[in-house]
């Protein structure tokens, strides 16, 4: 337990006995001018009895425990309780014994109000006289930075309460952008509100011509504050050279407000900004899902993942724990992460059934008999091979896991009486060019049969294929490559200067993959009519972008400038890799859905029994080491695969250890 301050209590005890004496007199002087006592003996007696009753009624307000310079609304609502307990306390005890009292009966009245001034005045100087000292040096530092902060007035009002507690504060605000227009002209506490975060290049402009220009700008807590918006604002402070970071979380600058012990702490604790991190200038506001029909789908149901030590696999994991299946299966080849994602839920949801398989899902008669044993009701198929020059190197590996695994599983559920298999698919599986995406275009082809056999014979369980391109912070994927290269100093390494790619954010990208696998199973009226021939849900994944812009961008988010402080080096296409990615073959034209997020390409399918047998060729043909052979059936059975002459050598073509984005 930490240890009070004695000394601290025992001199506001002695203060605030003398307001309380103080406050006698003058409040003796208001309520009945040039009419108080004679007798020396009364003043004897009153004067330390006033000063008894305040301290008598402070105590259940804590007063003695209040630390005056960090006095806030609630010390001062304090304040005002304690100080009309005082004067009813003092008032009565006059009446008890029966001494001399105003005749005025508002006497009680002004003597609260004259001991909430007394009381109050102390506490809101020190209060100022402590604000005051974020505006120069203390102790020899250097003076604290100009700061423009940026964001919702709560979070605003967070961040310079915040400021306040530090003894010497590193920043000093001179100026406000909020997100509502009819904020501006007024103040947060004292410090103007120059506009609104969309005005910030003009806001920038005015205070750069008034030579006023801030040194850093600190994005408050604020749900407006991502994307686009994120974007335009990021790029305003680039053209004037104003670095960015953003303010603690809400609920940190919460409790050092308001959790115990929070003036003592709060006046040593130093705000910690933090960079802004590429994920939130990509994030887009989250899309309305229908959280009711997901309950509907998985609550009480048995449920597998595979690839579950994933990206994609461990946020399915981590959603669909969310909304308390009655047993969720985590499989996965990899011993490590599965390990990390099953101790993670366990304990997230420690009341959740749940059982981790190691398992391969080449491996036929082990997933056959798994499935046979769990009888799983949904199935999210997420595993997979897609590091594209990897799989240009091993394309039978990537066909044995991608398209025969996808076949291993999708018979499996199917045969254990499940309902509903989702199909996790890529933007690579359109005109690919890699082994990769047709490997996955082949399982795309497979699924897409099953189901619309399943939808035309009415029975049977339905498969949902959901294709959507990369997604922020997977493994082997650019961000986590772009921060290991910024933390090496460089240089940052880009195939291409016109490569371009679509991102998501993982969390988004499972959420309306959740949001598919309801309307795909359910037969709702609203659902989209290309989904009974067999059509693919394909996300909605915004506008590509430049992957030499992401490089730029995360090279200022550290504070550095690109080119100058950090080279970025093209490397040059690596095998199979294309300039552009496609969310849409030209024969399978998108169509809209009633479902934000979600659109439906148009529907490529061909027989199941067709399909399955072409798969089982190209397994045994992997199996057997034929590589050629496999990748001409490959061919043969996805028209639109280019595939360059560097895969079918093994890709000669690519240089041993090179890294680069794609």
């Amino acid at each position: 337990m930490a240890r009070l301050a004695p000394h601290r209590i025992l001199l506001n005890l002695v203060l605030d006995g003398l307001i309380g004496m103080l406050a006698l007199p003058a409040a003796l002087w208001i309520a009945a001018p040039g009419a108080g006592p004679e007798s020396r003996l009364w003043w004897a007696t009153a004067l330390p009895g006033a000063g008894l009753a305040l301290l008598a009624a402070g105590l259940p307000a804590r007063l003695p425990t209040q630390y005056w310079r960090y006095a806030a609304l609630p010390d001062l609502l304090a304040l005002a309780g304690a100080s009309g307990g005082a004067a009813a306390l003092f008032w009565a005890a006059l009446h008890l014994l029966g001494a001399w009292r105003p005749a005025n009966p508002a006497f009680p009245v002004a003597h609260a109000l004259v001991l909430l001034a007394l009381l109050a005045a102390p506490r809101l100087a020190g209060r100022l006289r402590q604000a005051g000292r974020g505006g120069a040096a203390a102790d020899g530092l250097a003076p604290p930075q100009t700061v423009l902060l940026v964001g919702a007035s709560d979070g605003v009002d967070l961040f310079l309460h915040a400021l306040a507690r530090e003894r010497a504060p590193r920043y000093r605000v001179t100026g406000i952008l909020t997100l509502r227009a009819r904020q501006t002209g007024r103040r947060i506490q004292g410090r103007p509100i120059l506009g609104t975060a969309e005005e910030i290049g003009a806001v920038l402009d005015r205070l750069r011509a008034e030579e006023r220009l801030p040194e850093l700008i600190v994005l408050a807590d604020g749900p407006g504050l991502q994307g686009d918006a994120l974007e335009r604002l990021l790029d305003a402070a680039d053209r004037h050279g104003v670095p960015v970071r953003r303010a603690p979380p809400r609920l940190l600058l919460l409790d050092a407000r308001t959790g115990p012990g929070a003036a003592e702490a709060g006046a040593a604790r130093r705000l910690e900004l933090r960079p802004v991190s590429i994920e939130e200038l990509l994030d887009r506001p989250q899309v309305p899902l229908d959280r009711e029909g997901m309950a509907r789908l998985i609550q009480g149901r048995r449920v597998l993942v595979t690839g579950a030590g994933g990206t994609i696999g461990g946020e399915l994991a981590r959603q669909l724990a969310g909304f308390g299946p009655a047993e969720l299966v985590l499989l996965d080849h990899g011993e490590y992460l599965l390990w990390e994602i099953e101790l993670e839920l366990s304990e997230r949801y420690p009341d959740l059934p749940r059982r981790a398989v190691l398992a391969d899902v080449r491996d036929e008669a082990r997933i056959r008999r798994l499935f046979e044993e769990l009888r799983p009701e949904l199935v999210f198929h997420a595993a997979a091979l897609k590091h594209v020059p990897m799989v240009e190197r091993d394309p039978l590996e990537g066909l044995l896991t991608n398209a025969y695994g996808t076949r291993v599983v999708a018979d499996a559920a199917r045969a254990a009486g499940a309902a509903l298999m989702v199909l996790i698919s890529t933007d690579k599986a359109v005109n690919p060019t890699s082994v990769m995406g047709a490997s996955k275009r082949l399982a795309e082809m497979y699924c897409q049969a099953l189901d619309r056999q399943a939808r035309t014979e009415g029975r049977g369980m339905r498969c949902v294929t959901v294709r959507f391109g990369n997604v922020l912070g997977s493994t082997g994927s650019v961000v986590p490559l772009f921060r290991r290269q910024l933390e090496r100093g460089g240089p940052l390494t880009v195939t291409h200067p016109e490569m371009r790619r679509y991102f998501m954010t993982v969390r988004e990208a499972v959420g309306l993959v959740l949001q598919a696998s309801v309307v795909g199973a359910e037969d709702r009226e609203d659902r989209p009519r290309e989904l009974a021939e067999g059509g693919i849900f394909v996300l909605d994944m915004g506008k590509p972008v430049k992957i030499v812009d992401l490089a730029r961008r995360m090279i200022r988010l550290a504070g550095l400038r690109p080119e100058v402080d950090v080279e970025i080096r093209f490397t040059g296409l690596r095998p199979g890799e294309k300039l552009y990615e496609e969310l849409f073959h030209g024969q399978e034209p998108p169509r809209g859905t009633r479902f934000p997020g979600l659109l439906m390409a148009t529907p490529r399918t061909a027989d199941a029994a067709l399909v399955g047998r072409a798969i089982d060729e190209i397994a045994a043909a992997c199996r057997a080491g034929a590589r050629r052979a496999a990748l001409a059936q490959l061919a043969r059975l996805v028209p639109e695969f280019a595939h360059g002459a560097a895969a079918a050598d093994g890709g000669a073509g690519h240089r041993p250890g090179s890294e680069a984005a794609s």
